[in-house]
């Protein structure tokens, strides 16, 4: 897995290059202050580790105080957390560590959204592998944070047979065939299926798990009806906030969301520097 330190690193390795030139001009390198991280909306903070991180990759010698931590409701004007040292470290780290903040904190702040909307379910709202490149841990942790759980974290942790596994080997049958032959004991075997013969394909195939893939609410209701409980459901594609009710309703056991990570917009935090000698 990306290890989240080496990000940071290649983070801060674009944006300041080989110097933060106009900080170094005006700051000198001996001011010290205080920083004060603010929510400029509603919001559920995420990565306030991370952003830290950021700042004590530039000098190890910076404090924190933190008010609230990861999974708050906070509204307009909270302040999340303070960070006092080195001014130049700072302002250099600022736009980093907000980029990271921001980011994620949009992500766990839409994925309660969706967790709020199903709260009186059983329903659980999960992630996908649809995640910006080198952040997917940072990603589904903060889907996490949001009240959502994560699905697979990469091809190795999980067998899913989708629509283009099914056309490579010919079939539900034998793909779920050649997948119990070499599965671990320990790995359970989910199939996509997108209607009501591959549903039944796959109940006969003695799969662990199946995903409804894009099927409208009456295919998912009656889907449930078929499988009566055999096996878990999962219902993915397209879903949207408006449509998450219903979809809940239906009966299914899990909902998974690439929106989460993929569609979900940066909340707006601001760094204010509050003192300065």
């Amino acid at each position: 897995m990306f290890d989240e330190e080496r990000l940071i690193r290649l983070a801060l390795e674009e944006d300041v290059g080989s110097g933060d030139v106009t900080t170094e001009a005006v700051v000198p390198s001996h001011a010290e202050g205080t920083a004060e991280f603010v929510a400029k909306e509603t919001l559920v903070p995420a990565g306030i580790a991370v952003a830290q991180r950021v700042f004590t990759t530039l000098d190890e010698g910076l404090s924190f105080g933190s008010f609230h931590a990861d999974g708050d409701w906070l509204e307009k004007g909270t302040v999340i957390f303070q960070a006092t040292g080195n001014l130049r470290a700072l302002l250099t780290g600022e736009r980093t560590a907000l980029n990271f903040l921001q980011r994620l904190s949009g992500i766990a702040s839409y994925t309660r959204r969706f967790a709020d909307a199903v709260s009186n379910t059983s329903v659980r709202i999960t992630d996908t592998r649809k995640t910006a490149p080198g952040w997917r841990k940072l990603e589904k942790y903060a889907v996490s944070v949001g009240g959502g759980h994560n699905h697979r974290f990469g091809l190795y942790d999980g067998i899913l047979i989708k629509d283009n596994h099914i056309r490579a080997c010919g079939g539900i049958s034998k793909a779920v065939d050649l997948a119990r032959q070499k599965k671990g004991h320990l790995l359970a075997i989910e199939v996509e299926v997108s209607d009501f013969k591959e549903l039944e394909e796959a109940l006969a195939a003695g799969v662990d798990m199946i995903m409804l893939d894009n099927m409208n609410p009456s295919e998912i209701e009656k889907s449930v009806t078929i499988v009566d409980g055999r096996v878990p459901l999962e219902v993915s594609g397209g879903v949207s906030l408006d449509a998450i009710s219903r979809l809940a309703e239906t009966g299914v056991d899990i909902i998974s969301i690439g929106a989460l990570t993929h569609s979900a917009r940066a909340v707006d935090i601001s760094m204010n520097i509050v003192t300065e000698s």
